[in-house]
């Protein structure tokens, strides 16, 4: 199994962000442009795992007692050298804790943490080959004018594995974990 730890985006967030794209797209953009369902901000990505570290990340998960996540969008942007059309997502205090319990919590199932700092965002299109990444960089001065998202609040984080299909990943939640409010 391939596994990853992430936050599920609310519906309203998630229309939003579809009626933002619907503006920006076009037919023949050659993007690849992901499904709303799969979209989510990545806590930690674990990579392939054996049955005995999946029992260890679900134990260790279940001890993971935070608040609730405050999320709110700063603006469509790209990583260039990825080719990647993303949604940054501001860090909070809130986002960065949860995000460091994850990685200590997956620390004792034997994971390493990211040696890149974190930057949380929710993918939204990658480029095929060069005519994509010139739809990027034609997209890029779209994104100039900024774009009002409303705030949310994350009250999981789930656990989620990512299965290749021919026509890109499909993630499929294991299991979820419930946030609590501020005290």
């Amino acid at each position: 199994m391939r596994l990853f730890v992430g936050l599920p985006l609310t519906n309203t967030l998630v229309e939003e962000l579809k009626a933002t794209l619907a503006r920006l797209r076009s037919k023949d953009d050659s993007l690849r442009w992901t499904a709303p369902e799969s979209w989510h901000i990545t806590l930690q990505f674990l990579g392939s795992v054996s049955r005995d570290q999946f029992e260890c990340i679900l134990a260790r998960l279940h001890e993971v007692h935070r608040p609730f996540v405050p999320i709110r969008i700063d603006a469509l942007d790209l990583f260039d050298r990825a080719g990647v059309l993303i949604a940054r997502v501001r860090s909070s205090q809130e986002l960065v804790s949860l995000e460091r319990h994850i990685v200590a919590a997956t620390a004792l199932c034997g994971f390493d943490p990211e040696s890149r700092p974190y930057h949380p965002h929710i993918t939204l299109a990658r480029s095929k080959g060069r005519d994509g990444r010139r739809s990027l960089q034609r997209l890029r001065s779209r994104l100039l004018r900024p774009i009002e998202f409303n705030a949310c609040s994350a009250e999981e984080f789930l656990l989620y594995e990512s299965i290749a299909t021919p026509t890109g990943s499909r993630y499929e939640v294991r299991e979820r974990f419930p946030l609590f409010p501020a005290r």
